[in-house]
């Protein structure tokens, strides 16, 4: 049986979208409405700038105790996240999470058009111990290296 793609495991097939200028409280309520984690900040015509987490939210903006009314997104997101294409298998894609310790990837076809974001809750308990397994591989392949 082939390994789904990113795109195949999507939840949310959409783009979330954000202009930099927008404030934290336009964010958290965008992603509230839409019940999804993270939001794609863009330029137009659709160039992505970054992509602000619940993570990201909470680290950045409330220990901090900045003000969601006043604070801009782009002033706390991640800027130039690692994207990855719609056709990558989910255990690569939980991998890269994995060794890069985030939970969001967003999915860009080619030409640079996103399609979305793939969270690791996209991705089902057999491709996250095969990305898990793959980790442990490489470790002890690099241990073996020296």
């Amino acid at each position: 049986m082939t390994e789904r793609t990113v795109f195949q495991s999507m939840s949310q097939k959409h783009v979330l979208s954000l202009a930099g200028h927008a404030t934290i409280w336009e964010a958290a309520c965008l992603m509230t409405g839409a019940n999804c984690g993270s939001v794609l900040i863009v330029e137009p015509p659709g160039k992505l700038l970054g992509i602000l987490t619940e993570r990201d939210l909470m680290t950045r903006v409330l220990a901090k105790a900045l003000n969601p009314q006043t604070t801009i997104v782009s002033s706390v997101m991640t800027a130039n996240p690692i994207c990855v294409g719609p056709t990558l298998p989910v255990s690569e894609a939980v991998l890269i999470m994995i060794e890069r310790g985030f939970r969001h990837l967003p999915v860009m076809a080619e030409g640079g058009r996103l399609l979305g974001v793939f969270s690791v809750r996209d991705a089902l308990p057999r491709e996250i111990n095969t990305a898990v397994e793959l980790a442990e591989f490489r470790e002890q392949v690099n241990d073996a290296l020296g």
